[in-house]
């Protein structure tokens, strides 16, 4: 249980901080568009990364940091455009929350975009594989009890982010608040994508 507890505690305060993968789960619940499937691809793909790093993926990525690079300015050409999106929105769109029944785009559209946050985001790789993958070997012969405490992090960390959204939706009733959103969006998308570029 110890062994758990610490790969709860630092899988959840890996994932704490406002990222474009947070953002985009937040607007999602914002919006109750496929939160449960939203939330469900984030969930699985963190545990999909965090069991190469336990596995021992970390030591390859350090070995070919091409990988890194390649996945790093990638990510932040798309952090960029996505940036821009919301930028153009928050200055153009006049919307705001209607009905929690009204549903915009396709549910693939959804999956694709969460996707593409997730896995070209060089920081999820780097929480993920290479620094819970490293630490893990300090909790021989239990490396898998630890990988489950991280994965369950992500699992209560998402869907409360996705569904807690919903207490929300009050505000965002007015079109201001969601232009607000969208612009801090923008900056958010923006920052990350410069921390890629220069390597913070």
């Amino acid at each position: 249980m110890t062994t758990f507890l610490a790969g709860f505690s630092l899988g959840l305060s890996l994932i704490l901080a406002i990222g474009s993968q947070n953002a985009f789960v937040l607007k999602q619940g914002l919006k109750n568009q496929y939160v449960f499937v939203i939330c469900m691809v984030c969930a699985l793909s963190d545990a999909i990364l965090i069991g190469f790093g336990v596995a021992g993926f970390g030591a390859i990525v350090k070995q070919f940091p091409e990988i890194e690079t390649a996945a790093r300015y990638g990510g932040a050409l798309f952090l960029t455009v996505y940036g821009f999106l919301s930028f153009k929105s928050a200055l153009t769109s006049n919307h705001a929350l209607v009905s929690s029944g009204e549903s915009k785009g396709s549910m693939l559209e959804a999956i694709l975009m969460c996707l593409a946050f997730t896995w070209l985001n060089p920081h999820v790789y780097l929480d993920t594989v290479v620094l819970l993958g490293s630490i893990s070997t300090q909790y021989q012969p239990q490396q898998t009890m630890f990988a489950f405490g991280a994965m369950t992090a992500s699992v209560v960390f998402f869907f409360s982010l996705g569904y807690g959204a919903r207490f929300l939706a009050p505000l965002f009733k007015k079109p201001k608040s969601w232009k607000v959103l969208e612009f801090l969006v923008g900056i958010v998308m923006f920052s990350i994508a410069l921390s890629l570029v220069v390597g913070v």
